[in-house]
């Protein structure tokens, strides 16, 4: 259903506001650098610190700028099952073609209690869930045997997966079958999860190296991999600086120098990369020959 390269974009906000006319034509461009599906709301896109009125408005936008041209996966997680049921009933009513919903965070809970979130949501809204694994940001873990539970369910057709255990694809193919999209969640380990059996990465590097990005899912989709691996070592600096400090910050500092008039706004509690940070970004984007 989904595959390629996937930006999780980032939000432009300008004076503390949504900056809808910037975002607008970042999303044309993205398309037409060749990015397979967006998705609009996800952390990259600072979605933590949006009400509800204004998460659901970005992911509207971002569907109505598409119209069509490559599916729209929002960004519906919440540590709340109900705001997460909210959100995604708000991108099926925009003409969403998934959501994107991140493990619970906070709350911590048991598989049993991911398996009941995940039902709960599949049993109130048909639209298709893209089950998101980052760890790091949830403290929570769905191991493979779980996710294979919630593959049985028929609107549960896929993974990110950003748990940084590429040997997790093997193990989830396994329990969810060779069909369940296996979407990387993690640039830097994107080759060897698509040689495993992954089919496309949501991606942060491809917001600012999008035709790149898209180059080399290419490459891996046909086999070509001493195409793709070449991709990979001129990406991989930017893959590892767009890290250097905490996201979203060092990405949106990269579109500030590759993208006219990007707005430098950050809200808090993020705040600007550090000087080290930017200077690794700014090596990154030479050697990937883009700035």
């Amino acid at each position: 259903m989904f595959s390629g390269s996937i930006p999780a974009l980032v939000t432009p906000f300008r004076n503390g506001a949504f900056d809808e006319k910037l975002f607008r034509g970042f999303v044309d461009w993205q398309i037409a650098e060749g990015s397979s599906a967006l998705v609009p709301c996800g952390t990259t896109g600072e979605s933590a610190t949006m009400s509800i009125e204004e998460h659901n408005h970005v992911v509207r936008v971002c569907i109505e700028q598409a119209k069509g041209r490559v599916p729209v996966i929002a960004g519906c997680g919440s540590n709340d099952t109900a705001v997460a049921l909210e959100h995604m009933k708000a991108a099926q009513t925009a003409g969403a073609d998934a959501a994107l919903v991140v493990l619970p965070y906070y709350n911590r809970p048991n598989q049993d209690g991911l398996i009941a979130h995940f039902r709960h949501l599949a049993d109130n809204c048909s639209l298709p869930i893209i089950v998101y694994n980052v760890p790091a940001r949830t403290v929570t873990d769905i191991l493979p045997e779980t996710l294979g539970k919630l593959a049985g369910i028929k609107t549960i057709v896929g993974v990110k997966d950003a748990s940084g255990k590429v040997e997790r694809v093997s193990a989830q193919r396994l329990h969810c079958g060779p069909d369940f999209c296996q979407l990387s969640g993690n640039d830097d380990m994107a080759l060897g999860f698509m040689a495993m059996g992954g089919v496309g990465c949501i991606s942060v590097t491809a917001n600012v190296a999008p035709g790149l990005c898209a180059q080399f899912q290419k490459a891996c989709a046909d086999g070509r991999w001493a195409d793709a691996l070449a991709l990979q070592d001129r990406l991989f600096p930017l893959h590892a600086a767009l890290f250097s400090d905490a996201s979203p910050g060092p990405v949106k500092y990269a579109l500030t120098r590759t993208y006219r008039d990007f707005p430098a706004d950050l809200r808090l509690p993020m705040t600007w990369p550090s000087e080290a940070s930017r200077s690794a970004v700014d090596a990154a984007l030479a050697h990937a020959g883009i700035a």
